[in-house]
């Protein structure tokens, strides 16, 4: 049995009014249902903020890496150079070639393979030997003027390229499959100043 829900009246099954004071009566065998609730919907900027942290973190991680890596090397080439110095001469051995500076005349004209300017005062001079080449320098102070030092080594170096600027300034470059050969000449000072380069082994754009 029924009973309305305003009044208490008895209604009959399926009844949608009361007889008696006409309030609507709820449909039998029929509940509200609430709307369901949308599954919540994940903040799409938290995902780009992961993101970007990770990226942040990996690029950390691989500068801390790198200056370990550098700091290790240095360490280790630190570690194995070794620097002689015995009558002014040095010579620094590191673990890719030897460095020997010189103020000997006589040794350094031996490791240039050419002569040295007759009466030239050695100012300075430096070998090295890295990786299969083997690299001279070596300073000059002479009293001569430019043109007779160059004239000098143009007799020694007869196929040498030659280049001459300001009338007082000499470039002398010789090549061959085992020796490049540079020469600057030029005033300084009242003096000629002399510098000559010598590169063997493997020469840059040599055949051998």
């Amino acid at each position: 049995m029924a009973f309305c829900n305003s009044c208490g009246t008895n209604l009959q099954s399926g009844a949608r009014f009361c007889p008696k004071c006409g309030a609507s009566q709820p449909v039998s065998g029929t509940t509200p249902v609430a709307d369901a609730a949308a599954p919540p919907t994940p903040p799409q900027g938290s995902n780009a903020l992961k993101i970007i942290l990770i990226v942040v973190a990996v690029i950390v991680v691989l500068g801390i890496v790198g200056m370990g890596t550098v700091a290790f090397i240095g360490w280790r080439i630190a570690r194995h150079t070794r620097v002689h110095e015995q009558n002014g001469n040095v010579r620094v051995e590191t673990p890719f070639g030897t460095v020997e500076s010189t103020n000997n005349p006589d040794q350094a004209a031996s490791n240039l393979g050419i002569e040295v300017y007759p009466g030239a005062r050695v100012l300075k001079g430096n070998t090295a030997a890295m990786g299969g080449t083997h690299t001279v320098t070596a300073e000059f102070e002479s009293d001569d003027p430019p043109d007779k030092v160059a004239a000098f080594y143009k007799s020694k170096l007869p196929t040498a390229n030659i280049n001459v600027s300001d009338q007082d300034h000499y470039t002398i470059v010789s090549t061959d499959n085992k020796n490049l050969i540079t020469i600057n000449i030029e005033p300084q000072d009242g003096k000629t100043h002399i510098h000559v380069t010598s590169l063997s082994g493997k020469v840059p754009g040599s055949s051998d």
